[in-house]
C-alpha cells in the first residue's frame, strides 16, 4: 500500500510509503483525500518522510490537499520533507504558499496552536 491512513481527533495523518510520488500513485493518493475531505475532515497532513523523489503529479495531489482544506475552512500541513523533495518545493515557491513542518509531531503542535488562536478570534 502506497499511503497510510490514521484519523486522529482534530485531523487526518497520511503518511506516503513509497519512495517516489509521481504519476503512478498521485492519483490514488488525490482521490484518497477528496474521500478524507468529503467525510468531513477539514484538517489534513501529509507526511512526505519515506518519499525520495516527487514530480509535477505528486505536487499537483499536494495541491489538492491545500485547496481541498482551504475550501472547507481547515488545514494543510505538509512534513517530513526529504532533501530533494524540499528542493522542488522550493524551485516551484510552494513553500511560499504551503504550510510545512519537519515532523508529524510539530504538524500535531502548529494545528492545536491554529484551534486556540481560531478560539481566541471567535471571543
Amino acid at each position: 500500500m502506497n499511503f497510510e491512513k490514521v484519523e486522529k481527533d482534530k485531523y487526518t495523518l497520511i503518511t506516503t510509503n513509497a519512495e517516489k510520488l509521481d504519476s503512478t500513485n498521485a492519483p490514488e493518493l488525490k482521490a484518497e483525500l477528496v474521500v478524507i475531505n468529503k467525510n468531513g475532515v477539514n484538517n489534513i497532513v501529509i507526511d512526505l518522510s519515506k518519499t525520495k523523489y516527487c514530480d509535477s503529479s505528486g505536487l499537483s495531489a499536494v495541491l489538492v490537499a491545500n485547496r481541498l482544506c482551504k475550501n472547507s475552512g481547515g488545514m494543510f500541513i505538509l512534513c517530513g520533507l526529504q532533501a530533494s523533495v524540499s528542493k522542488l518545493i522550493s524551485i516551484s515557491q510552494l513553500d511560499k504558499v504551503l504550510t510545512i513542518v519537519p515532523t508529524a509531531e510539530e504538524a500535531e503542535k502548529h494545528l492545536s496552536m491554529s484551534e486556540i488562536e481560531k478560539g481566541l478570534d471567535e471571543e
